[in-house]
């Protein structure tokens, strides 16, 4: 696990957060950790989830905006995620 600030979580690739939050959920649930770094883990963890949960978002919306065209071709338009 990576002792970095939130603004960090910001910058992980959905799947490096995911891999991240899978180990601290596997951690958490051996029940190993000491209670104050069990809370510190389980915010991070917490952020991590949200992080992953806005990234798939955002990845639903671009795929909902792929369109058949009238010629019957596959077609993208703008997602509209710039504002």
């Amino acid at each position: 696990m990576t002792d970095s600030t939130p603004a960090d979580i910001a910058k992980l690739s959905f799947e490096a957060a995911l891999k991240e939050l899978e180990d601290i959920v596997q951690q958490l649930e051996r029940g190993d950790v000491e209670l104050e770094k069990s809370i510190a883990m389980y915010e991070r963890g917490a952020a991590l989830r949200a992080h992953c949960e806005a990234r798939l978002k955002d990845a639903q919306l671009k795929v909902d905006k792929i369109v058949l065209g009238a010629d019957g071709k596959t077609g993208t338009e703008p997602a509209g995620l710039d504002g």
